[in-house]
Order: C-alpha cells, then sequence, then structure tokens
C-alpha cells in the first residue's frame, strides 16, 4: 500500500472546481515567476504596486466617463373610442400621476391630439408603453402610446 500514490480524485468524476477564497481575502493568480522566487522581494513589491496603481487610475477613468442616460418622451395620442375616464385611470395608476394632472393630460389628449406625459429613461419608457397597450387591450380600446426622444 506504501508503493501506492495518493489519488487526487475519484476516477470517472470530474475535478472539483476551485473553491471561492474566504470572506476578507482575495484569490490571486501569481505569476509562476512568483511562484518559484526567481525575482526578488523588492521588484515583487514594485510589480504589484505599479499593477494596483494602474487599475486604480483604470477604475477612475470609467467613473469619468459614466454620464446620465438619455431621456425619452411618453406620449399618449388621441383617438375616437377611448374614454376619458379610462385614459384618467391610465395616467393615474400606470404613470402615478395625480388626479389634477391626470385631468390636465387627458384635456390635451382630447384637444390637442396629444399629449406628454413624462420624460423617462429609454427601458422605462419603453415599459410605461407596453403596459398602456396592455392595458388598453385588456378593456377593448384602440388607446396609443409612443415614445420619442426627449
Amino acid at each position: 500500500m506504501d508503493d501506492q500514490k495518493p489519488r487526487c480524485r475519484v476516477p470517472g468524476r470530474p475535478a472539483r472546481p476551485a473553491l471561492p477564497a474566504p470572506p476578507g481575502f482575495l484569490r490571486v493568480n501569481l505569476p509562476l515567476e512568483i511562484l518559484y522566487n526567481v525575482i526578488d522581494d523588492d521588484t515583487l513589491i514594485n510589480d504589484m504596486s505599479s499593477q494596483l496603481l494602474t487599475r486604480t487610475r483604470e477604475k477612475a477613468a470609467d467613473k469619468e466617463k459614466l454620464k446620465e442616460p438619455e431621456e425619452y418622451r411618453v406620449i399618449l395620442l388621441n383617438d375616437h373610442y377611448t374614454s376619458m375616464d379610462f385614459v384618467v385611470e391610465v395616467l393615474m395608476v400606470i404613470f402615478h400621476k395625480a388626479p389634477l394632472d391626470a385631468n390636465k393630460i387627458m384635456m390635451d389628449v382630447h384637444k390637442k391630439g396629444k399629449g406628454i406625459v413624462g420624460q423617462y429613461p429609454w427601458d422605462i419608457a419603453a415599459t410605461k408603453m407596453e403596459q398602456v397597450h396592455a392595458a388598453a387591450r385588456k378593456n377593448d380600446f384602440p388607446l396609443r402610446c409612443i415614445v420619442e426622444p426627449a
């Protein structure tokens, strides 16, 4: 039994993935030179500190590049079949408008043919538009809503 090599894994089973680093520790993949002590400690410290400084500068540059998302207008379009009460209800439920604001927007839609409901980032504006169309379909109204750049 002493002449047999210890087995690292069970035959027929795949190797286990590496365990994650414990909380508070970082798992570092070191180059082979460091593992085999080919370079001295001073070179190692200087190299690692320069890498850390480079990463810090890259993160700072990424933060400077961030900007606010573009805004898009959500606009309700008039039709001759959708009731005014339904439009007010949609404005209050989907767009969280106060009753007075909802009535004002509804009158803009009725008199001018369209009414601006609000400005949102693209994903929110598109979601609100789909919610309006779904509510209109459910209640058998042809109410339409569009999204355009602000």
